[in-house]
């Protein structure tokens, strides 16, 4: 995210659960309606969020970094995700990085650290992790204007990485049809569907505020260069008892059990420090 908050107090008073909105959203053959809002703590909970098989939610913020990874320089972690129940974490260090690191925590506490030297021309963000449905191939993306998000093997699922860590290299990038921008988390529907979070408030790359996107890609993930396809979808909420609009478009989930979609939005000004996490339900028609 955008903003470091540095202060560990909690804000006391926020308003309780704000209206739902009742509207839909379509792409193509896709409608999603809001089916819920809830509201968490940011600084624990803000950066994103991943499903568990018994339905429960993992959260991620600046205070869940273990203090052994913020000394090494891992400063920023991202929307993390849970595939076989293992938690992958996307973290970056300083404007200086030269490589990115993704850590996997095993279904018995053991983490290992996998660490991505930078390639020519890529970005140092590394703002979110997901695993495919098959449970071989990991997902990730940089900040900024981008035409593609990058596929690295999946860290101990997928045989050819090391098993107690090490360096990962990247695979087959995702191609995408149109520039995307400021993808906080990106979560997988179908193993050729993902949905991704864009802080974008610019209007100018879709139309939607902080729209939330769907990418359709052209073939499941095999390792190698794939096209996808990006719709939006709709402009993320925006509702706070605060006013200002330095809301912020935060992590991404899709529990598969459930069909739930859930996306979280920081909300702007002293709320700041109370994240939103609003819930989805697909529909048809």
């Amino acid at each position: 995210m955008k903003r470091q908050l540095l202060s560990l107090t909690v804000l006391l008073g926020l308003s309780g659960a704000l209206a739902l909105g009742g509207g839909t959203a379509s792409a193509a053959d896709t409608q999603w309606t809001e089916t819920g809002a809830t509201q968490v703590e940011t600084l624990g909970s803000g950066q994103g969020l991943a499903s568990r098989a018994d339905g429960t939610l993992l959260y991620r913020g600046l205070t869940s970094i273990p203090l052994d990874l913020r000394i090494a320089g891992w400063g920023h972690i991202g929307d993390p995700d849970i595939a076989n129940g293992y938690v992958f974490d996307a973290y970056q260090g300083s404007d200086t990085a030269t490589s990115k690191m993704f850590a996997v925590t095993t279904p018995a506490g053991q983490r290992y650290q996998y660490v991505h030297t930078l390639d020519s021309g890529e970005k140092l963000n590394n703002s979110f992790a997901t695993v495919s449905p098959d449970n071989q191939w990991l997902v990730s993306g940089e900040w900024g204007d981008q035409t593609r998000l990058q596929v690295f093997p999946a860290p101990l699922l997928n045989a050819s990485t090391p098993a107690t860590g090490g360096t990962l290299a990247q695979a087959g990038q995702i191609t995408l049809n149109k520039t995307v921008r400021d993808i906080q988390g990106c979560d997988f529907v179908t193993a050729t569907r993902l949905i991704c979070a864009s802080d974008d408030d610019s209007g100018t790359l879709f139309p939607e505020i902080r729209p939330l996107l769907q990418v359709d890609l052209a073939r499941a993930l095999d390792g190698k260069a794939v096209t996808g396809t990006v719709t939006s979808l709709f402009a993320l909420p925006q509702r706070s008892s605060c006013s200002g609009t330095a809301f912020e478009a935060e992590g991404v989930d899709y529990d598969v059990n459930s069909g739930t979609l859930r996306a979280q939005v920081i909300q702007p000004g002293i709320c700041a420090l109370a994240t939103t996490v609003y819930s989805y339900q697909q529909v048809t028609g």
